[in-house]
C-alpha cells in the first residue's frame, strides 16, 4: 500500500471515528447497532479497511449523520480510485483502459516515463503492442478484444505529434532486448525508437546494462507534477500527494542522469537491430 493511499484511510477513519463518538457510540455499541463484526469499525477508524459505500450509509444512519454521506461517499470513490485491480479495470477487455490512458496524456504537459523491461506503449508499433496485449489478455483472462485495444493503443499515438506536449522516457537497456514475438517483431519496433528519437518533442534515454545502481525503482509514468501511475502484478497504483509524487520525480531525474540519449543512445540501438539481423541471417538455409 502507498503512503498517500494508508493516509487517505486513516483521514476517513478520523473522520467516522469523530461520527462515531458525536453520537456517543462506542465502537462495540456501533457494530452492534449494524449487525458488523466487533473489529470492523476499528479497523475502518484505523484504516486498516477501506468501508464500502453502504458501510457509510449505515455508519451515518446511526450515528445521526445522514448529511455527510454524499462527502464521505466521494471520499471512498477517491481511495478506491487509488489502488485498481488489473481485472476489474480489465473486466470489459483492453479497449477502455487505452481509451482512459489517451485522455489522460492529452491533457498532460510533460510525461516522464520509466521502463526496466518492455519499450514504453506510447511507443509501440502495432504488431509488438498485438503480442504484449495479447498476453496481458492471456494471464488477466478478460475479454479478449484485441483488435480494439490494439486499436485504442496506435490512436494514443498522435498525442505525440501534436499540440506542446513534451515526452522524456528512460529505458533500461534489457528493454531493447526483451523478446516480444519473433525477430521481425523487434527489428520494426527497434526502427520505431529509432524515428521518434528524432522528435523535437521527445526526449529517449537508455541506461546501459551495466550502470550503477543509484535509486530504487519500478516501472512508473509522471504526469506533470500531479500524479504518478506505478503497474504492479495485480493493480495500479495512482498517486497525487506531493511528497510521493517527489520523490518518484527524484528517482526519474537520478535515471536519466545514467541513461544516454541522441548519438549514443542511438548506437545501442543499432547494436541491437545489428545483432538481431545478424542471427535472423544465421537462421536462414543456405543456399543449395
Amino acid at each position: 500500500m502507498t503512503h498517500s493511499l494508508h493516509q487517505a484511510r486513516q483521514a476517513l477513519g478520523q473522520q467516522l471515528r469523530d461520527l462515531r463518538k458525536e453520537a456517543g457510540l462506542t465502537g462495540r455499541g456501533l457494530a452492534l447497532l449494524a449487525g458488523w463484526h466487533s473489529s470492523k469499525v476499528s479497523k475502518i477508524e484505523y484504516g486498516k479497511q477501506t468501508p464500502s459505500e453502504d458501510d457509510i450509509r449505515v455508519w451515518c444512519r446511526h450515528t445521526c449523520a445522514e448529511r455527510e454521506i454524499p462527502d464521505l461517499i466521494a471520499a471512498v470513490r477517491t481511495i478506491e480510485s487509488m489502488y485498481v485491480e488489473w481485472r476489474r479495470m480489465l473486466s470489459t477487455g483492453t479497449r477502455r483502459r487505452q481509451s482512459a490512458s489517451r485522455r489522460l496524456e492529452s491533457t498532460t504537459t510533460l510525461m516522464r516515463w520509466y521502463e526496466p523491461v518492455l519499450v514504453p506503449g506510447l511507443l509501440h508499433t502495432a504488431e509488438y503492442a498485438r503480442e504484449v496485449m495479447r498476453r496481458v489478455i492471456d494471464f488477466y483472462d478478460i475479454p479478449d478484444d484485441l483488435d480494439a485495444g490494439v486499436a485504442e493503443r496506435m490512436e494514443r499515438q498522435a498525442v505525440l505529434y501534436r499540440g506542446d506536449h513534451r515526452f522524456h522516457f528512460v529505458l533500461a537497456q534489457q528493454a531493447l532486448n526483451t523478446m516480444v514475438g519473433g525477430v521481425d517483431t523487434m527489428i520494426g519496433q527497434l526502427d520505431r525508437l529509432l524515428a521518434v528519437m528524432s522528435l523535437p518533442q521527445v526526449t529517449l534515454g537508455i541506461i546501459p546494462s551495466r550502470a550503477v545502481y543509484e535509486a530504487p525503482t519500478n516501472q512508473f509514468i509522471i504526469f506533470d507534477n500531479r500524479l504518478v501511475h506505478v503497474e504492479t502484478v495485480s493493480a495500479e497504483l495512482s498517486i497525487s500527494q506531493s511528497r510521493e509524487v517527489a520523490l518518484y520525480a527524484k528517482a526519474f531525474q537520478r535515471l536519466a542522469q545514467q541513461a544516454v540519449t541522441g548519438s549514443a543512445a542511438r548506437t545501442l540501438i543499432t547494436t541491437t537491430l545489428d545483432q538481431l539481423r545478424t542471427g535472423q541471417n544465421d537462421d536462414e538455409e543456405p543456399p543449395a
